[in-house]
């Protein structure tokens, strides 16, 4: 197992240090928000609902991606490694398309519909049209990240990343506040450094991939294949966020029926979370997927069932004890981010339900890396989406409105998702046939590599 732990955060740490920083960009977006008004902070969390279209279309055929690229890695098949890879990207940069027209033309139906308040709609509007026109470069990156991952390669995302989220952070302190002689452009200037990052990063990961000096390289997409096992794979991925973005919209409802207030509270508490643990749990994913894939690609499906066990052991002895740190330490970090009193007692609630769940959470998300990795993404999104409406939603209005617990019933739900899709994910790795699955796809790849 520590050999294991070693290897993982040797493929981890990158990815912790490259959203490290993507997570501190969104952070900083809500602080300065905060220094406008709560329905700043509201118009910034209501936009990146519809922001996270795009991103889940991204992390979905990142998810292709770096299944095959970590399989076929693992068996040293470069030739549909890279068939993979730039079909990914290439369907990435496609379905980024309609998002952009989506931002120009219906932004402001979009916050408003939402029920904000004219502040709200005028402040999130804008911040979403400048988010959206750069939806297909959001993709490329996403997509590029993932499959230089799968082939062990943690290290030159993380460069790119860290890079255009630093720049990001600065440009929007830079332009929001109107520092060092620049227009104080407050969320548009939010929205600008956020829009030259997305660009900036997906234009050099490619460039990264196309270069000589990695392993993987941009081919000419030929092999139909490779196309089905992507859309395969990613399609449950894809399912998955959107059902999660769509479960947002009337979960943002609940919580603005329950007062702005109440809204900005639970943006900054999960924030809260999401800056200290994120990066972790979302490295621990990834590494997760690339160690399971590469070992079933080198035959060893024992050892990566044993892998998978093992980093899930790591998550809990790490994110799972940060966690609850970070329940029992709630007020000391919610007020790094609004002194808003009211604001204030909801954003503690909320992280308090955050740092409860977090061993649950973790272990979740470590485990559905691991079956991600195989090419079984359809036990996660049977996880997920049953868990968000079930507990996230449902149980969160039943136990905030008819039983009167108001933002406490909502972390009560919460805690109730987290505990579900774990149990979902346990079951399917335990008893599911993933492996058979990842060798069945390996050898459909290999038999139309040979025709």
């Amino acid at each position: 197992m520590l050999a294991v732990w070693r290897r993982v955060i040797g493929l981890a740490w990158p990815i912790m240090a490259e959203q490290t920083t993507r997570t501190l960009m969104r952070t900083v977006d809500i602080i300065i928000s905060g220094m406008f008004s709560p329905a700043a902070i509201t118009a910034i969390g209501l936009a990146d609902l519809y922001a996270r279209l795009p991103l889940r279309i991204g992390l979905g055929l990142g998810g292709g991606a770096i299944a095959l690229s970590s399989q076929d890695t693992g068996r040293g098949a470069g030739d549909t490694r890279d068939e993979a890879i730039t079909q990914a990207i290439v369907l990435g940069a496609i379905a980024g398309v309609p998002f952009v027209l989506f931002g120009l033309v219906l932004s402001e139906f979009a916050i408003s519909v939402l029920g904000g308040n004219a502040a709200v709609v005028a402040y999130g509007s804008v911040y979403l049209a400048l988010v959206m026109v750069t939806a297909p470069a959001r993709h490329v990156g996403l997509i590029a990240a993932r499959a230089l991952q799968g082939t062990g390669d943690t290290i030159s995302p993380m460069i790119v990343n860290v890079v255009a989220n630093v720049a990001n952070v600065t440009g929007s302190v830079v332009l929001g506040l109107g520092l060092f002689g620049a227009p104080r452009l407050e969320i548009v200037g939010v929205g600008i450094a956020t829009a030259v990052a997305n660009v900036f990063t997906g234009i050099v990961l490619v460039g990264v991939i196309a270069s000589p000096f990695r392993q993987g390289r941009l081919v000419r997409p030929t092999d139909w294949v490779v196309t089905k096992q992507l859309v395969a794979v990613s399609t449950p991925r894809v399912g998955e966020g959107m059902v999660a973005t769509a479960i947002e919209f009337p979960f943002n409802s609940l919580l603005l029926l329950l007062g702005t207030e109440v809204n900005a509270g639970y943006q900054v508490g999960r924030r809260v979370y999401q800056q200290i643990t994120s990066p972790l749990g979302r490295g621990y994913n990834v590494a997760a997927s690339v160690v399971v894939g590469q070992s079933l690609g080198a035959g060893k499906p024992d050892q990566a069932r044993f892998e998978g066990w093992s980093i899930a052991a790591l998550g809990l002895a790490t994110v799972g004890v940060i966690g609850i740190g970070l329940a029992l330490e709630a007020d000391t970090f919610v007020a790094i981010f609004t002194d808003d009193p009211e604001t204030v007692e909801y954003a503690i609630t909320f992280a308090v339900a955050y740092g409860l769940g977090a061993p649950l959470l973790v272990t979740y998300i470590v485990i559905a890396g691991a079956l991600q990795g195989a090419g079984e993404t359809k036990i996660p999104f049977v996880a997920r989406a049953s868990g968000l409406f079930l507990f996230y939603l449902c149980g969160s209005y039943i136990a905030a409105i008819p039983l009167g617990y108001g933002a406490a019933g909502v972390g009560a739900g919460i805690v109730g998702y987290f505990a579900w899709s774990l149990l979902v994910v346990t079951v399917g790795f335990r008893y599911g046939d993933w492996a058979g699955k990842a060798a069945r796809m390996m050898d459909e790849r290999t038999d139309s590599e040979r025709s």
